[in-house]
């Protein structure tokens, strides 16, 4: 069995190498990445491996940003101090979910798990997903105010933020209203080909933008409609990510000069 590891953390990508080690003691450790770019740079460039310990939240944004650069073909077992990823998680091609710090017993389970799985004629894996409720995203909101509730369809979204841990939507009439979920949570049940998060404070509709502008680092500024206070940047770790977004390619080069 051979693994890739893609861990941020030192301690914990060794103290993971031993566990493996403890489970399989054949298994052969390839290498590993501490981020998005090193991930996929070592993907594209080595023979698959039989199977990939992936953490989520990486020294340069969030791991699922690897899927979106590079068709990962090995299964996935992932290793998380956070819980709300499950579903999002299950959709690319994993075996197991396990939470840091990852137990012994657990692991050894999930290697259990791949094993069932790994056989040409049993390549059950791609169907875990199958089993793991789909997460939506409202066609409603239930907005309170005072004693007072009102419904808000979820296409008048033009774009989503966050202010004092409290998300508002933003509809295309330019009203404002608080809702009762996290940006994370949004951003996994969005519809990716229309709403992108841009940083930690704002998710957009492409039908928000109303112009784009360069800023420092490569990043692009954005004026939205309806108009914000706040001023609003792509971050740098999602520039590329959002023009191939805008595009729906996987080149830049035709929003180079944006």
């Amino acid at each position: 069995m051979t693994i890739f590891i893609i861990e941020d953390e030192d301690m914990a990508a060794r103290r993971l190498q031993k566990l493996i080690q403890d489970c399989e003691p054949a298994a052969r450790i390839l290498g590993r990445a501490d981020g998005i770019e090193s991930a996929v740079a070592w993907l594209k460039s080595h023979p698959k491996p039989d199977l990939i310990f992936m953490d989520i939240h990486l020294s340069d944004g969030s791991a699922f940003e690897i899927f979106s650069r590079y068709q990962v073909q090995s299964p996935v077992i992932f290793s998380t101090a956070y819980d709300q990823y499950a579903i999002q998680a299950f959709k690319h091609h994993t075996i197991d979910y396990l939470l840091k710090p990852v137990k012994l017993e657990e692991l050894r389970q999930a290697l259990t798990k791949y094993q069932r799985t790994a056989g040409p004629q049993t390549a059950d894996y791609q169907l875990l997903a199958d089993l793991i409720p789909q997460v939506r995203a409202p066609r409603r909101f239930l907005i309170r105010s005072g004693s007072t509730m009102k419904v808000v369809d979820a296409s008048e979204a033009a774009y989503y933020f966050s202010q004092n841990k409290i998300t508002y939507l933003v509809a295309t009439n330019g009203k404002r209203y608080a809702i009762d979920f996290t940006m994370d949570k949004l951003e996994q049940m969005l519809d990716t080909t229309t709403f992108f998060r841009i940083n930690r404070q704002f998710i957009i509709s492409v039908a928000a933008i109303r112009e784009m502008h360069t800023h420092s680092k490569s990043r692009v500024k954005i004026v939205l409609s309806p108009a914000c206070d706040e001023e609003v940047v792509v971050s740098a770790e999602r520039s590329p990510h959002f023009k191939r977004w805008l595009t729906n390619t996987d080149e830049d080069e035709n929003l180079a000069d944006v």
